[in-house]
């Protein structure tokens, strides 16, 4: 196993490299986080953040630990989408091997990266050539965590509307083979400032303002509509939420907004959200 293990870039600088330390500050998270456990209690997915845990750790925790904490089975598999992707870029995968974590590898579910490999066409990546990507790693302690003995299949998929036929077959084919499964989305919303080049609101409190009161509340809207007509306009993580409506779910919640502004005060900010549904 360990020649087929995929080692973790991250490690150390956007997320503590000891197993000790992240257990330390999971903990920290879910008891001193302030992010209230979400009403509904069966919850099939998310949607959480994939900056640094000092900015988004907290979210992207708390919605782990509310798939972790509801009702019924634990997963045999979590399907992770994430990755920086356009319209025009392929399908991605990494259907063998394990991905690297502090608590220990995470195995990828082989089964399930077969059956969808033989219905779509993926670029297929290994544990020595693959793309670096925080979406996917940042989320990784957590699942190990939370859930340990789960496999993981982590993709990434272009945001077109071909794609949202991953996302229902990834739900069919896990059905097929008689798993249980979670489906999680990484995406960060509204990059304003300077650093990503989008100053079209000015800077300082009303740019602020804007981010959180009227671009980043219109794609949450969305997310919360269960809309993936909606949030393929603005490029973001639709799949997860196609995938989540094939299995069963019909309703979503926020359990926590954030932006870096409001932990690194600065005119360049990245807005985050924590759903589940």
């Amino acid at each position: 196993m360990a020649s087929r293990i995929r080692r973790a870039d991250f490690a150390g600088s956007w997320y503590p490299a000891r197993a000790s330390e992240c257990e330390r500050e999971i903990q920290a998270f879910v008891e001193r986080g302030g992010i209230p456990p979400p009403r509904r209690r069966h919850l099939v997915g998310g949607i959480l953040p994939h900056a640094g845990w000092y900015f988004s750790g907290n979210i992207a925790c708390n919605v782990v630990y509310a798939l972790k904490t509801s009702d019924g089975p634990s997963p045999d598999v979590v399907v992770l989408f994430g990755m920086h992707l356009s319209r025009s870029s392929p399908n991605i995968m990494m259907p063998t091997g394990a991905w690297e974590t502090p608590f220990g590898p995470i195995a990828v579910a082989e089964d399930l990266a077969g059956a969808l490999v033989q219905q779509f066409p993926f670029r297929q990546e290994t544990v020595d050539r693959f793309t670096q990507d925080n979406t996917i790693e940042l989320q990784l302690p957590f699942l190990k965590y939370f859930f340990p003995q789960a496999e993981i299949l982590a993709m990434g998929v272009p945001p077109t509307n071909a794609s949202l036929a991953i996302g229902r077959a990834v739900v069919d084919s896990a059905q097929q083979l008689g798993l249980n499964l979670k489906v999680i989305g990484s995406t960060d919303l509204t990059h304003y400032g300077e650093h990503y080049g989008f100053t079209g609101h000015g800077s300082g409190s009303s740019a602020v303002a804007w981010v959180k009161q009227e671009n980043d509340r219109r794609i949450i809207e969305a997310m919360l509509d269960l809309d993936p007509q909606r949030l393929m306009a603005e490029a973001l993580e639709n799949h997860a939420i196609e995938a989540g409506r094939r299995l069963g779910a019909r309703e979503a919640e926020s359990i926590s907004y954030a932006t870096s502004h409001d932990r690194s005060p600065g005119d360049s900010f990245v807005g985050y959200v924590g759903i589940v549904f």
